[in-house]
């Protein structure tokens, strides 16, 4: 059986029970009289201002519609009892979220890591996203199990600079970053609203307040609850395939049902979800399409992915990620800036944020490096060693030999607001299956 530690008491456990025993090591803390009094506050009968609610029916428009005349906001009040129940809760979760406070880095981190990619002497080209604020875990607030909610946070602050469609949708129009309790209170209202109703069981539909880890399938349901096109993306060695119930496939790819917490990675359920990889290792343009829901889509022959070794495959999947799109050089050749979103990185017991990938041409082949973001790292530390273009490599880059875990997880979200029917949709959580 294959064990873990435990990042609160370090002791080895099945890594199947992980995170019921890492969650075991907060029940018998108390927060029930603070979480009644906030709950109290959140939900007291004055009426607040008027204040419009997206909802997920009012997302109507034509092909070649402006953006800003196909989203239409009200004030969500519906002759339902149970609708009417939820649009009271975003109004007033609107009014009283909290902005998340974060380390501001003057120049811009990201800019500071585009210098510093730039000024690199070896054979090299890197692709980045555009904007990226970092979000640490806090000693007091959410060390040991807080990751997943940082690196929403890190995607929230592309989207909210970046994309003005997602500007507008994102925590009732806010314009900034909640904090993690706010963003608790976001989820569980899509749960309520029906996304991802399988994968809110595991918590029992509740996860305001409390400790438990939350991975790729909690901020697809965040992000898609809010009509964005979050995707989730598996990757399984052949080892771990094996050794499951789930039908055996060639290499390549396969749709499958996701639902459940962050380590939940062998739920297997077959879904006509097309998604495939391309390899083209030492080009700037990925063989990878767009379909019109902004899904990547690329056909694949069976020599080439025979072809790809391990976790190679993980890192040509990124590289076609933010190579596939409208790029911009940065005036200098060794970085390109692309306008992808960030992606969200999981494996058993942490999760990280991919801002770009970096390859380095040697005479013996190419060698990747994944340019990643860790919300366990202090982003002061990140800063001084960015501009001093010193140590700033092994906090940021990682190798394709780093890539121990025999499975991993990614979620990278398309262009675009989703609409009515597509809404609906969105509310059953699906996952490309890339087998290595």
């Amino acid at each position: 059986m294959d064990h873990s530690i435990c990042p609160i008491c370090h002791l080895p456990v099945l890594s199947l029970q992980l995170e019921r025993h890492a969650n075991s090591h907060f029940e018998d803390e108390e927060f029930a009289r603070d979480i009644e009094l906030a709950q109290q506050i959140a939900f007291a009968p004055p009426s607040p201002p008027f204040i419009p609610v997206i909802n997920d029916m009012a997302y109507e428009t034509n092909a070649g519609e402006n953006p800003e005349s196909s989203v239409s906001r009200r004030d969500g009040r519906t002759s339902d009892a149970r609708g009417s129940d939820i649009d009271d809760k975003i109004c007033y979760l609107i009014g009283l979220q909290i902005r998340a406070p974060f380390y501001q880095v003057e120049a811009g981190l990201m800019l500071l890591l585009r210098k510093c990619l730039e000024s690199d002497t070896e054979n090299s080209a890197s692709i980045l996203s555009s904007y990226v604020d970092h979000f640490q875990s806090i000693e007091s607030e959410d060390v040991g199990w807080g990751c997943g909610w940082r690196n929403i946070q890190m995607l929230s602050s592309h989207l909210l600079m970046q994309r003005q469609d997602a500007r507008e949708v994102l925590f009732g129009g806010a314009g900034y970053v909640p904090d993690i309790v706010s963003l608790q209170r976001w989820l569980e209202i899509a749960w309520e609203r029906g996304f991802d109703s399988l994968g809110s069981s595991h918590f029992n539909h509740k996860i305001y307040g409390k400790k438990n880890w939350i991975g790729t399938t909690e901020c697809a349901t965040l992000f898609r609850s809010f009509g964005l096109r979050a995707r989730i993306v598996d990757f399984d060695s052949k080892d771990i395939k094996a050794k499951s119930s789930a039908p055996a496939s060639c290499h390549g790819t396969s749709g499958i049902k996701v639902y459940g917490p962050m380590d939940r990675y062998l739920w297997r359920g077959v879904t006509n979800i097309p998604h495939a990889i391309a390899s083209e290792q030492e080009n700037l343009s990925s063989s990878s399409t767009c379909s019109g829901k902004g899904s990547v889509t690329s056909t694949c022959s069976s020599s080439a992915t025979t072809s790809l070794k391990g976790h190679q495959v993980l890192i040509d999947w990124v590289w076609n990620y933010f190579s596939d799109n409208k790029l911009t050089k940065s005036g200098n050749a060794r970085v390109i800036v692309s306008e992808k979103v960030p992606l969200y990185f999981q494996h058993d017991g942490h999760s990280r944020t991919i801002v770009g990938i970096q390859v380095k041409h040697q005479p013996k082949g190419s060698q990747y490096n994944l340019l990643i973001l860790d919300p366990g790292h202090k982003t002061a530390a990140l800063e001084r060693s960015l501009k001093d273009n010193a140590g700033w490599q092994k906090l940021i880059k990682r190798g394709v030999h780093t890539l121990r875990k025999p499975q991993y997880q990614l979620c990278y979200i398309d262009p675009g607001v989703a609409y009515a029917k597509e809404m609906e949709q969105l509310k059953t959580l699906d996952s490309a299956h890339v087998e290595f």
